[in-house]
């Protein structure tokens, strides 16, 4: 079922997980043991992704198809302009449609290992919008595309990121997916100011549930993302303790997407790093409190405190 359909019909907002491709047999044995664990959350649908430079290509298909028809889960495959030339990025779209794949997450893609900036590939795509327009010309996919709460590392002016989610819709995006971000202020302004300039698809929010300070301070530092003052604060206390910072990763998570959801986001779209305990823990915990039933609060504006620090 394409995504879009699966927003517009549902009775209330859309859930979802984010996987990678397991690179060796004890990952991909845990990857199956999560899928088993979370398909009873019932998500609306699931993502893979594809590796730098496609060097997981042929594993995010694999996997995705296995999602569907080993798991019963609506799935969609990333695809990114990064090492291949038009015709190659063809030839896997054609994989992914004899897949039985309806979903198509169109990215431009980080750099390879070791570049620092992103160059097309000679004969492929510059841009993301550009990949977006391939799909929908050549593909019947629902293809959904990124946004950049937060500017991109590579932005070139503040209204750049904007404009550049405006040309996926207009290429033929149906909705978007948010990068990770850690104040909700970035998100509301960002969709506002979407909305202004005539966007009006679905902007799905993503979190990632903080396990590990490195790893929340290494992603930020990777995308570009703000990481607040309080929150820092209040890693820096439990740095001594995996434990407590896996506790407090959850709560912060689950009050981040509370107040999303009782905003008007339309879902949320979890990192899972292939695991289950947290994405269980939040999703649970949104279900019974059903925030986006109660009375909206207005959205906060950027250096507001929106989530618990």
């Amino acid at each position: 079922m394409r995504i879009d359909e699966i927003i517009e019909r549902s009775p209330e907002p859309t859930f979802s997980f984010e996987f990678f491709p397991p690179k060796t047999d004890e990952a991909e044995a845990r990857l199956h043991e999560t899928l088993e664990t979370l398909r009873p959350m019932d998500p609306s649908f699931v993502s893979v992704t594809y590796g730098a430079g496609g060097s997981s290509r042929d594993r995010t298909i694999n996997v995705v198809k296995s999602l569907r028809e080993q798991h019963g889960l609506e799935a969609m495959a990333h695809l990114t302009c990064v090492g291949g030339t038009k015709d190659d990025i063809r030839g896997v779209l054609g994989q992914i449609r004899e897949a039985g794949i309806h979903n198509v997450l169109a990215l431009r893609g980080d750099p390879p290992g070791g570049e620092e900036r992103f160059s097309p590939t000679p004969g492929g795509f510059a841009s993301s919008p550009e990949l977006t327009q391939l799909i929908t010309d050549e593909f019947d996919f629902c293809v959904g595309g990124a946004a950049y709460p937060e500017p991109h590392p590579d932005a070139r002016h503040a209204d750049d990121d904007v404009e550049t989610a405006k040309a996926k819709v207009e290429a033929g995006a149906k909705f978007l997916i948010t990068q990770l971000f850690y104040d909700n202020a970035d998100y509301f302004s960002f969709v506002r100011r979407l909305r202004e300039i005539g966007v009006d698809v679905p902007v799905i929010p993503e979190i990632m549930p903080i396990t590990q300070i490195s790893q929340v301070r290494g992603f930020a530092k990777k995308i570009g993302a703000r990481v607040p003052e309080g929150l820092s604060r209040e890693l820096d206390a439990r740095e001594d303790d995996p434990d407590a910072i896996k506790d407090f990763g959850v709560s912060y998570a689950t009050l981040q997407a509370s107040e999303l959801l009782a905003n008007g986001a339309p879902g949320i779209h979890f990192i899972t790093m292939n695991r289950s305990p947290a994405t269980r823990a939040i999703l649970s915990a949104l279900r019974l409190h059903r925030p986006w039933e109660k009375t909206p609060e207005a959205p906060a504006e950027p250096g507001d405190v929106v989530a618990p620090a």
